[in-house]
């Protein structure tokens, strides 16, 4: 099974020698001197996807005008319940909360073919977004997505965009934290239940 890890430019940096702090704080520099592009909920279908977890329900407003595949995705594999009792195995403090791998190890995936990468211009990752996870194939999406703790630029273009949480926020702050820069977590939360709404 090929591996399904979450890479982003604050990995690569650090892969290359520099440390999470120093990338983590030129990305927070960086984004001082961006525009804003779209707001999230400024177009969404009326689909919602729920999480329960462990502090609250979240609910996020899906953006099947951005990602009509992603979107797909996520709402099939909900209605199979394929993300009940899945872990948040992958959280970093300041970024993000990743999850989607029913083997929790951040390498797996659903039983269907990865997704093309549907990649917005406009929209950005900012606190709430919810993006899909890929390997370093741009078309590799698959299960996996992820959440945002604050604004990282260095996604924008990078990765699919499937919604916005628009309810529940706190509940997703308190999911458990990995350690180091991997972000793994022992021991982590789990999503109780995933459906959709309309």
């Amino acid at each position: 099974m090929k591996r399904r890890h979450f890479v982003t430019a604050l990995t690569a940096l650090c892969a290359t020698g520099g440390s999470l702090a120093q990338a983590w704080a030129s990305e927070q520099a960086d984004s001082d001197n961006l525009g804003e592009g779209t707001t999230m909920t400024e177009t969404t279908s009326g689909h919602k996807l729920v999480l329960e977890l462990k502090d609250g329900k979240v609910v996020i407003a899906l953006r099947p005008d951005l990602a009509p595949k992603a979107v797909e995705r996520l709402e099939t594999l909900a209605k199979e319940g394929f993300y009940n009792g899945v872990k948040f195995h992958r959280v970093i403090e300041g970024f993000m909360a990743q999850t989607g791998d029913p083997t929790g190890t951040g390498t797996g995936g659903s039983s269907y073919p990865d997704l093309p990468a549907e990649f917005s211009q406009t929209a950005v990752f900012d606190r709430g977004t919810v993006g899909m996870a890929r390997t370093m194939d741009p078309n590799s999406a698959n299960s996996q997505f992820f959440i945002m703790f604050d604004r990282v630029p260095s996604l924008d273009g990078q990765y699919t965009i499937v919604g916005q949480v628009i309810e529940g926020m706190e509940a997703v702050d308190k999911v458990k934290r990995g350690a180091g820069a991997s972000g793994m977590v022992q021991n982590p939360d789990h999503i109780i239940k995933a459906y959709v709404e309309k």
